[in-house]
């Protein structure tokens, strides 16, 4: 069973959320994701500045399995994307919570990490 990070916040779609330098977030998805789609050979990210949403789609992971869609996990303003997986996709599978991140949010005023699963909970809904 994969582990889960004890400092990360989850999302029902198997996204991962680590708080950052102020207001900044960082954002992949969890091992038990990328367990799931098996070798990552491609990434689309959204684009700096965009605004999303939660439950946003915001870019996309093709693996040799299928094509599955980044969904976001809170409100907030693209800061950055993760270069290094234009070239090393694979990233994601052999680091999902360090050098696989996808991207970097900057929070809005009303979004609340609150809402989203501790990594006790995350474990439990991926076990069910």
């Amino acid at each position: 069973m994969p582990d889960y990070p004890e400092d990360l916040k989850y999302s029902a779609d198997h996204e991962w959320v680590r708080s950052g330098n102020g207001s900044t977030v960082r954002v992949g998805i969890t091992e038990y994701a990328a367990d799931q789609l098996g070798d990552i050979v491609f990434v689309s990210l959204p684009s700096v500045g965009e605004s999303v949403a939660p439950g946003d789609a915001c870019g996309e992971l093709e693996s040799t399995k299928s094509v599955s869609d980044v969904f976001c996990p809170v409100a907030g303003t693209i800061a950055a994307v993760n270069e290094l997986l234009e070239g090393s996709p694979e990233t994601i599978n052999a680091d999902p919570y360090g050098d696989g991140w996808l991207f970097e949010l900057d929070l809005d005023a009303d979004a609340d990490l609150d809402d989203l699963m501790d990594a006790d909970a995350y474990a439990e809904q991926a076990a069910g």
